[in-house]
């Protein structure tokens, strides 16, 4: 059988996606019981990180240890990587000492070519292009306030089509999620990402008007309008997404009952409003704990 990875959630078919959250409600129902599970028992997995993290590292790391693996966290810079040891060499090393990796990294073809020469999985714990294991925690936070529900949930991304707003658009080609992205000129989310989205018979609508995308809308979500590695843009950034803050009169137009997320860190103030982050709204503490449980049921399935 051929190794599993978890590189963007295409990698695993609409049903298998749905027995990975469904465990990864149970899990969260077990976790600091007796009846809790440890099916990594005496297996390890490495946390191999190129780039700066908090909740990745931090929620691979308990989950794993809760599982009853051991997490061994690599700085990628502190290891031969940083002195230009290929990425295949480190592939195959790996393998012969672990069971499974989460590589955070910048290239998205890092994440591909890791993955093609080693005989472990290896989790996306985020790339330029994608952020799969967030979209996990973000899926069973929407469950936990639709009794269970996504398809046909209307969720609306406002800000930049990075990263995030990729993946969104995967998570709609999986789950049939009713999309808006609202984006400025420039700023559109992957293409291949919406034309994989299409061709499943799930068109995402993009739009340039923030108000107009968040009419309706049972969920709002956003993300820093600058990422890690787009420091220097963060002046034109800021000029492209004048408006593009999710504030009150933005929530006034979702549902009533609509939820706001994001997936941390934020800038009150530029993405989102103190007002509605901080707010009765808010879902973005049960999202960042949800990449716990989540996580967890995604190792369980790939490694245990």
């Amino acid at each position: 059988m051929s190794t599993r990875h978890f590189r963007t959630l295409l990698d695993l078919e609409a049903d298998e996606l749905m027995t990975v959250l469904d465990r990864a409600a149970e899990l969260k129902r077990l976790r600091g019981t007796s009846e809790h599970p440890e099916p990594l028992r005496g297996k390890t997995i490495v946390v191999l990180l190129e780039k700066a993290s908090t909740r990745t590292r931090l929620s691979f790391e308990v989950g794993i240890t809760e599982l009853g693996a051991f997490a061994t966290t690599l700085i990628a810079k502190d290891t031969q990587m940083g002195r230009g040891e290929p990425l295949g060499d480190t592939a195959r090393m790996l393998t012969r000492y672990a069971h499974g990796v989460v590589y955070r990294t910048f290239g998205h073809d890092r994440i591909e070519a890791l993955a093609a020469d080693a005989g472990i999985p290896v989790i996306n714990g985020l790339s330029e292009l994608y952020h799969p294991c967030q979209l996990l925690a973000d899926m069973q936070t929407i469950r936990e306030h639709t009794n269970g529900r996504l398809e046909g949930v209307r969720v609306t991304w406002v800000g930049d089509g990075n990263n995030m707003a990729n993946s969104w658009i995967l998570a709609a080609e999986r789950t049939g999620l009713q999309l808006t992205i609202a984006c400025p000129e420039g700023y559109d989310p992957h293409a291949p990402a919406l034309e994989a989205a299409a061709k499943a018979g799930h068109s995402v609508r993009v739009l340039r008007d923030p108000v107009e995308a968040c009419i309706g809308a049972d969920v709002v979500t956003t993300d820093v309008f600058a990422s890690m590695g787009q420091e220097e843009e963060a002046t034109k950034r800021a000029q492209a997404f004048a408006g593009f803050m999710i504030d009150g009169e933005k929530m006034a137009k979702a549902d009533p009952g609509a939820i706001f997320l994001h997936c941390l860190p934020a800038h009150r103030g530029e993405e989102v409003a103190g007002a509605v982050i901080d707010g009765p709204q808010s879902r973005v503490w049960d999202q960042a704990e949800n990449r716990l449980h989540a996580q967890k049921a995604l190792l369980e399935f790939l490694v245990g």
